[in-house]
């Protein structure tokens, strides 16, 4: 007999150390760009069936343990599961969903505060290294989301959950690899949509609240400041939480910094590194040495790994050790200008599409066209 689980509980079985095989049946160049950690590759049309050799394949990977399979969206894996049960073999799972609902599997981690009213989670999307955050105050019972992700429901919850009523959402930039929830966030809930001044620039269409550099948010005694930090975009803020973090975004990371090129070009990476280089010594430099930087994203490897870091624990370090630890923040401008300009990274999936869509000047038509556009890992850093 086939059972089936959620993508959720695939993440709490991996967690948890299960004994069991992943297969995945997408063709081969799809699982090599992007799939769940420890999966097997047996690309599988439900046409032609199961070939003998990849059956012996099977065979080989599975020895007598349970058998999981997924697929993108559970086409393929569905029909692969039914032929291992007519094979004999009597554990198998599909996975619901596919990578399309692993996409979209959250951790909410609390990040310890020296403030007891302050109130600071941070959001893991599993599969692609998104990261947003709820920061609040528990007296006032406020709260502002920053860099929401488009399942938003997971923000409203975790909001409930601790009490606090969201007053404000707020986005670090205009993102290049995952269709933003801030916008329709805010414009459900009635309360102010936040963009950096800059992102008039962008000719952002939706309607928002600037913030200028040195603009203060207050949710009661808690106080968000803004900083303007152009690099990676030209309109970018950081973020100041009561002088013990900053929410970076995607200007600085805990390996890495941002790309430059998304925004201002190949042909212009070198003026988004030049202004990066000047965001990261002065901007943030002028900010204490144990401010504790809160990214936008983290590093999600081809093969479903956190390259630093893991699953509901939260992603985050000084200031002062980055400074002293990462060999980017150690060049001089010249050297940082030069490595940041050439050869980029492989650009997240669909880019230019999403940047439009979060501009506000392209609309997706329903949830599979925005999940297609997201589909891959995010790509962001340099």
């Amino acid at each position: 007999m086939v059972e089936q689980i959620s993508a959720n509980e695939l993440a709490d079985w991996i967690d948890e150390e299960r004994e069991f095989t992943l297969i995945d049946t997408r063709p081969e160049d799809s699982y090599e760009a992007w799939h769940v950690r420890g999966a097997e590759n047996v690309p599988f049309d439900p046409r032609e069936g199961l070939s003998e050799e990849d059956a012996e394949r099977v065979k080989a990977l599975v020895d007598s343990g349970p058998v999981v399979t997924m697929c993108g969206k559970g086409l393929t894996s569905t029909p692969f599961g039914f032929e291992l049960d007519q094979r004999g073999y009597d554990d198998v799972t599909v996975v619901k969903g596919g990578m399309e609902d692993w996409s979209k599997v959250y951790e909410v981690v609390p990040v310890e505060t020296r403030d007891d009213d302050l109130v600071v989670l941070q959001f893991q999307r599993r599969a692609k290294g998104c990261l947003g955050y709820l920061v609040g105050s528990k007296s006032a019972g406020e709260a502002a989301v920053v860099d929401a992700t488009r399942q938003t429901d997971v923000f409203e919850v975790a909001a409930a959950e601790h009490g606090l009523t969201i007053t404000h959402v707020l986005d670090t930039h205009v993102h290049a690899d995952h269709i933003s929830g801030s916008p329709g966030l805010a414009d459900a809930l009635s309360v102010p949509y936040h963009l950096g001044r800059q992102a008039a620039e962008r000719g952002v269409e939706y309607d928002y609240e600037p913030l200028a550099d040195g603009d203060t948010l207050e949710l009661g005694d808690v106080e968000v400041e803004a900083l303007h930090a152009p690099g990676h975009t030209s309109e970018m803020m950081n973020y100041v939480v009561d002088d013990e973090f900053v929410l970076t975004g995607d200007t600085l990371f805990v390996d890495s910094v941002g790309r430059t090129e998304l925004q201002f070009g190949e042909a212009d990476a070198a003026r988004g590194a030049e202004l990066l280089y000047e965001t990261l010594h002065e901007t943030l430099g002028d900010l204490p040495d144990d401010a504790t930087v809160l990214p936008g994203h983290l590093t999600v490897t081809a093969d479903g790994r956190y390259e630093n870091g893991e699953p509901g624990v939260a992603v985050a370090a000084t200031l002062g050790d980055l400074f002293d630890g990462l060999d980017l923040l150690q060049l001089d401008e010249a050297a940082f200008v030069d490595r940041l300009s050439s050869d980029p990274p492989e650009k997240p999936s669909n880019y230019e599409t999403v940047i439009d869509v979060n501009r506000g000047v392209e609309h997706v038509d329903g949830e599979r066209e925005a999940t297609e556009l997201e589909m891959g890992p995010n790509n962001c850093a340099a």
